[in-house]
């Protein structure tokens, strides 16, 4: 079975941020790398999506609904809706994922 794979607005976002950061602080080229290595990953979630673990800040607080695969450093984080993969956030994973969080809950 294949999914369709969707990213949310926040998580449009957040490749366009990683694109922009790696290309002002390092160059074009390793941003265009990354930004390919993400999308590759992202589409890779169209077959066994639940193959993700569930993210431990989420899962601690009883938020099972949501899992998250690695493309490091970053996390992929990404809820199942039937035949569906909705992508949420993708994170770099050296900064804290509650604070992260919490900002985009108060928006």
């Amino acid at each position: 079975m294949k999914y369709a794979v969707f990213l949310v607005s926040d998580a449009e976002r957040d490749l366009i941020d990683i694109f922009d950061y790696v290309a002002k602080n390092d160059s074009l080229e390793q941003a265009r790398e990354i930004l390919a290595r993400l999308e590759k990953t992202i589409l890779a979630l169209e077959s066994l999506p639940n193959r993700g673990n569930h993210p431990p800040e989420l899962e601690r607080i009883g938020l099972i609904d949501y899992r998250e695969i690695h493309e490091p450093p970053y996390r992929i984080l990404y809820q199942v809706r039937k035949a569906e993969v909705f992508v949420h956030c993708v994170l770099d994973s050296r900064r804290d994922l509650r604070t992260i969080l919490l900002q985009r809950l108060l928006r």
